[in-house]
């Protein structure tokens, strides 16, 4: 052979001949495919059948266009240009592949191309849960970074209101399962807390809970941040790409807290997770599955939001499958003392603990309502904490606002005038107070209240401090 042609002739090779060409390429390892210049498939080698699992009679003269319209062959084809170690997805057959891709030119024209390539599903699946163990470790470890308060199991879930136990029991029932949660209830009631709770009472507790705040992230950002995207998906998109928060959740939780804030156009999006358990990332073609259990929080009236058009009905629908309300603290002030001996103890654990709370300052906190809800109170027994001389919480070491209020008590005609309920109110202050200094034991609370067993446990009732007898 000459012409140009870089090949030489010997006494083992005496002529190159199609045939001897052909068992070279049946000889290599990695798939051969020329086309011509119709994209048409007119040569594949053995190694096609074997390593994609198609064969070659099925493809051989079909057009590649028609078969993978984004392969990058047909993208040599059209520029000209050589392509190297890229990689591909074959949508036909559902596989990766890299390889090279080259035009092949006569007399100054593109002819057809040749594209050599194998099969790397597996290194890319590799790579693919490798980034994302290395992704939920760095996601776990920032939580960890951070200070917050740990999950509570449900039977450490700290309240007794019959409302709050109402809800706690339904919760436990649904952190069983795989179904969707709903959790309403106003900012600082806990919302956050149930849902770590129901994560950890569930069969998923030893995988991830992602948690996501939908009302701190801005819209731009949103969907990137859930959904992950793709080597330069946009401007800016960091090589590689990045994992986004429901894969990082796959096979545990994701709570995707303030979902009343999130837009018309990302609610659209999260109704397709929900109902099909896929997705797609930014810039990709390719459906990621997911295996995920969605606990979603809002403080918004979302019945408001429907009736205005600013939630979806049917993703509200799918959302709604067991709603959970959290009461405000206003509502079960029977918890308020003993969330605040609890939160005491938590943060003086490091000196010793020890530290109570003075009758004054128990005072204060069942007075006031509490518009924090839970997260106020959390924040008020720290704020006194630090500042406390000695071993027990003074007025003095309140924040001002709550000392304002101590020193400065609800002028008597703002009070309830009818009598009944001024001193029916007192009489359950009185009451909650008792319980709290004995540490729930209601002989001991009787006793100081100079209460028979059956006048306080009528009372108990009449005024909703337990419903337990």
């Amino acid at each position: 052979m000459n012409n140009g042609s870089h090949v030489i002739t010997t006494n083992i090779i005496k002529e190159w001949s199609q045939t001897l060409l052909f068992t070279i390429l049946d000889s290599i390892h990695d798939i051969v495919m020329v086309i011509d210049s119709d994209t048409t498939i007119v040569y594949i080698n053995n190694a096609y059948a074997k390593i994609l699992g198609v064969p070659v009679n099925k493809v051989l003269g079909r057009r590649l266009d028609a078969i993978e319209p984004n392969a990058r062959a047909l993208e040599v084809l059209r520029s000209g240009k050589v392509n190297h170690n890229l990689s591909d997805h074959l949508y036909s057959v559902g596989i990766d592949v890299i390889g090279s891709g080259f035009p092949l030119i006569e007399d100054g024209k593109i002819v057809g191309c040749v594209s050599i390539f194998n099969n790397i599903s597996e290194v890319v699946q590799l790579n693919r849960e490798l980034q994302r163990t290395k992704e939920v470790a760095d996601y776990l470890q920032d939580q960890l970074n951070q200070r917050e308060q740990l999950p509570l199991s449900f039977k450490e879930y700290c309240g007794r209101s019959a409302s709050l136990q109402e809800t706690l029991e339904l919760a436990s029932k649904v952190a069983r399962t795989n179904s969707t949660v709903l959790i309403r209830g106003e900012s600082g009631a806990g919302k956050g807390v149930l849902a770590r709770a129901i994560h950890n009472s569930s069969r998923r507790k030893d995988k991830p809970i992602i948690i996501v705040n939908c009302a701190a992230i801005p819209e731009a950002l949103l969907e990137s941040e859930l959904f992950g995207y793709e080597e330069g998906a946009f401007s800016g998109a960091k090589k590689g790409g990045k994992l986004g928060k429901f894969e990082l959740a796959h096979g545990g939780t994701i709570f995707l807290d303030e979902i009343g804030d999130m837009s018309l156009s990302m609610q659209a999006k999260l109704l397709r997770v929900l109902q099909e358990k896929e997705m797609e990332r930014l810039g990709a073609t390719k459906t990621i599955k997911l295996d995920i259990r969605v606990i979603a929080a809002t403080n918004r009236d979302l019945d408001k939001m429907i009736a205005d058009g600013t939630f979806r009905q049917d993703l509200y629908y799918r959302l709604n499958i067991v709603p959970l309300t959290l009461p405000p603290l206003r509502e079960r002030k029977e918890d308020i003392l003993a969330l605040a001996e609890k939160f005491l103890a938590q943060f003086t654990e490091e000196t010793g603990g020890g530290v109570t709370i003075s009758s004054e300052v128990k005072s204060v906190l069942l007075e006031h309502d509490w518009p924090g809800n839970v997260r106020e109170l959390q924040n008020v027994i720290e704020h006194a904490s630090i500042v406390r001389s000695g071993m027990q919480i003074e007025v003095r070491h309140l924040p001002a606002y709550l000392r304002d209020l101590y020193q400065h008590p609800q002028p008597l005609r703002d009070k309830p005038r009818d009598v009944k309920e001024a001193v029916a109110n007192l009489e359950r202050e009185l009451m909650l107070e008792a319980l709290a200094k004995h540490d729930d034991n209601r002989s001991a609370a009787m006793r100081e209240l100079g209460m028979s067993r059956r006048a306080f446990y009528d009372k108990l009732r009449k005024y909703n401090i337990d419903k337990r007898e």
